[in-house]
């Protein structure tokens, strides 16, 4: 039984997908000028759709109390320099609030240097960039360009050694959503997102297959940044691309997380920590990662590293 209850709560985001598709179809076919028999259909279609609906709803409650316990992974840190974290499973789990497409345990990392250009980026942005000042939110425009934050067109790098199985880079790098109004837009566009499935939410981004069958994924690169293509091989700490703002972001910045499957789509979330990080400024290195709204420094990319 737990085992059926596991499958179907892998399945449970397209279920509700679907779901919510139908619905909203036979919900629009009803005032159309249709015949009889097509609306003879709809009723029970409509049906299985509702029971669709609540069996995917009630599954992203009863899931997560059968979920497998999981080891924490030490992997190494995507990024170097100084980042503060956001959305990370150090405060919370799930950590962005949901379970779905693997990212129970996903942390999201922005550029904050603390003086002085920003590592790279002299590469890309400009005079913006490179003066390494992250915009206050509420402080300007609804939607900023993307090169006025220090975290655009830094390096991204494996987290872990391992096999490239997807690398999607072409879509482009919007504004981003810097105040009120803009945050407002950028949740009904989640909604329009969602439609398109991960790869709309995700952006540009790499999954990497490791050795002990987790996959790494690294998401909102740069467009045309990528570095990698599926099948290549990469070792831990490798470049694979740059720092975007693409997919459903609010400002450029590192989405990072561990799953046990390839496909977001049906893939659990597995617990990571970074090694050999610095915490609020402070001197020693540990393996861990930043809660919400604190520093991390990671310098260790520039020595040699396994996988």
């Amino acid at each position: 039984m737990r085992r059926l209850v596991i499958g179907a709560y892998r399945i449970r985001a397209l279920a509700y997908a679907v779901a919510v598709v139908v619905l909203v179809a036979v919900g629009l076919s009803t005032s159309a000028p249709l015949d009889e028999r097509v609306h003879r259909v709809l009723a029970p279609l409509a049906f299985v759709a509702l029971a669709l609906f609540i069996l995917s709803v009630v599954l992203m409650f009863l899931g997560p109390r059968v979920l497998p316990a999981h080891e924490v992974r030490v992997v190494s840190s995507p990024v170097r320099g100084r980042w503060l974290g956001m959305n990370s499973p150090a405060t919370k789990v799930p950590s962005h609030g949901v379970r779905m497409y693997g990212q129970a345990y996903a942390i999201d990392l922005v550029h904050e240097p603390e003086a002085g250009p920003s590592a790279g980026a002299e590469a890309v942005g400009g005079p913006e960039t490179a003066a390494g000042v992250r915009p206050v939110f509420g402080s300007g425009p609804a939607m900023r360009r993307p090169q006025e934050y220090p975290a655009f067109g830094q390096p991204v790098r494996s987290m872990i050694g391992g096999t490239v199985v997807r690398a999607s880079g072409w879509r482009r790098d919007h504004r981003a959503r810097s105040n009120g109004f803009g945050l407002v837009y950028l949740m009904v566009e989640g909604m329009v997102r969602e439609l398109g499935g991960p790869g709309f939410i995700l952006g540009n981004h790499v999954i990497i297959r490791g050795d002990d069958g987790e996959f790494a994924v690294l998401a909102h690169l740069q467009q045309h940044s990528l570095n990698v293509r599926r099948g290549d091989v990469v070792r831990a700490g490798q470049q694979v691309g740059r720092c975007g703002n693409s997919g459903n972001s609010s400002e450029p910045h590192v989405h990072a997380q561990l799953m046990d499957r390839p496909s977001p789509l049906t893939a659990q979330g597995l617990p990571l920590a970074f090694r050999a990080i610095v915490l609020d400024d402070e001197a020693q290195e540990q393996d861990g990662l930043p809660q919400n709204d604190q520093h991390m420094t990671a310098s260790h990319l520039d020595r040699e590293l396994p996988g």
